[in-house]
């Protein structure tokens, strides 16, 4: 009986559909269209390439930087080089970038450096594209053969044999993943094809992708604020009566409404969000995998989006209020304020020229002067969630982290200020609560550090 009333639920709400479809308003789109943002996308590209790829090329020394890759093998560097309607590499492409003013030593320009697209499309006017002179007989619309195999390494090696470089940077390397995507086949298929000759010539390019990839523009820093902007709001309204009903609702469905509540504004994210959750005489072992929320609880989340190639990363607190209460007990308040204290910290140490390695030596010195218990353990973000760049620590290399941890800061990189202080509090009978944080950050094009919209400094409470 029961199985034939969801049947007969099932059939009526099939029935249902186009009516409610009908019935349904606009969907929200905050960050408008995709073709909006495409547009948008597409500036950001054209003024990233002409902005900071000839000085990085001048600066690692590189005249000409190669970077070949086949279709869903692309290199880390993808994404910051081709256009948004671009999602693979088509089916061999080989990026050439070149510096015509390195030789002379001229003043670096955007003008110096040629574009060149060997396979694929000019990425909407950003490179050169070269053709295949093959004639088609079939009737494809009078579209042109494009290079395939052999006659893209021919290609290659003819762009190399009239700009002559004396350096030629490829993507290898044993300690940065954003500057290892050269594939072993393309290198020895390349190499094969070049000679001994122009191999010779070969250098690890390492600082030229990373940097390029973790650079961003003032344009994409006001975009940022306004994708901040709207993580705030939706933890807000999570962390809220709106969502939390104490006593009944579990951690996963605060985990799963902001899934849901992603998707339906037409966002993606880069990772599954998180809730977690402390609570006063109990242990992380006696809570579980998925407790439900109580009053008096004390939750944190982990959460971010991704909009146009750009993605955010947050961890922000909250405090559940037992009856009676209006506000957090003063341990508690205590607890952020020594996490805030090594926001501080990081936000006043980071500065461009210091590796990564020195900044966490700073603040954990800082930590202990003023008596503080924490890990830091931030990176970079923007195109990537765990950007290119420096490493502030690890969770669990508080020593340092070596080769990652020794890359240096540079203006116009973003990075996700993560850690957590563990603090004793006095109404919870000294019971220790970790309050861990995570706000994203800009150093901006002349080196100094702003919050990319603001930091939590008050727990947020759920009534």
């Amino acid at each position: 009986m029961a199985d034939f009333r969801f049947a007969r639920r099932a059939v009526a709400a099939v029935l249902l559909v186009p009516v409610l479809v009908g019935a349904q308003s606009a969907p929200e789109r905050p960050f408008g269209t995709l073709r909006d943002q495409a547009v948008t996308q597409q500036a950001w590209l054209q003024k990233r390439l002409d902005t900071f790829l000839p000085a990085l090329m001048r600066k690692h020394g590189i005249d000409l930087w190669v970077v070949p890759m086949r279709e869903y093998n692309e290199d880390p560097v993808f994404s910051s080089i081709v256009a948004p309607e671009t999602m693979n590499a088509r089916r061999r492409t080989i990026y050439v970038f070149f510096d015509k003013c390195a030789a002379a030593k001229s003043a670096v320009a955007p003008s110096c450096i040629e574009r060149i697209a060997l396979g694929g499309t000019s990425q909407g006017g950003v490179f050169t594209a070269r053709r295949s002179m093959k004639a088609v007989t079939a009737d494809v619309g009078g579209r042109q053969a494009e290079l395939w195999g052999d006659e893209q390494w021919n290609a290659l090696k003819q762009v190399i044999e009239e700009r002559k470089p004396q350096v030629i940077g490829i993507d290898r390397s044993k300690v940065f993943a954003f500057s290892d995507g050269l594939s072993s086949g393309e290198l020895q298929g390349m190499s094969e094809a070049l000679g001994a000759a122009w191999s010779s010539k070969f250098i690890n390019a390492e600082g030229l992708p990373l940097e390029l990839i973790a650079s961003r523009l003032p344009e994409e820093e006001l975009f940022y604020a306004k994708m901040q902007d709207r993580v705030w709001q939706m933890t807000k309204t999570m962390f809220s009566n709106t969502v939390i009903v104490p006593g009944k609702t579990r951690a996963s469905d605060l985990v799963w409404w902001w899934r849901q509540r992603t998707n339906d504004q037409g966002l993606g994210t880069w990772f599954q969000p998180s809730i977690e959750v402390q609570r006063k005489g109990v242990t992380s072992e006696q809570l579980g995998d998925d407790p439900i929320i109580q009053r008096g609880d004390v939750l944190h989340c982990d959460v971010g989006i991704t909009v146009s190639r750009l993605n955010t990363d947050t961890q922000h607190m909250a405090y559940v209020l037992l009856p009676g209460e209006t506000d957090a007990p003063a341990g508690l308040k205590k607890a952020l304020a020594n996490s805030n204290a090594m926001q501080d910290f990081a936000m006043e140490e980071i500065k461009p020229g210091r590796s990564g390695n020195d900044v966490l030596r700073s603040v954990l010195e800082r930590m202990k002067a003023k008596g503080i218990d924490g890990t830091m353990y931030s990176h970079p973000i923007g195109m990537n969630g765990h950007g290119a760049g420096p490493l502030i620590g690890l969770w669990d290399y508080q020593d340092g982290v070596p080769g990652r941890g020794d890359a240096k800061v540079t203006p116009s990189m973003w990075f996700s200020i993560e850690l957590q202080a563990t603090t004793p509090v006095a109404e919870w009978g000294g019971q220790p609560v970790r309050m861990a944080q995570e706000e994203d950050m800009i150093v901006d094009a002349a080196g100094r550090t702003r919050w990319a919209l603001k930091r939590q400094n008050t727990l947020i409470l759920v009534k």
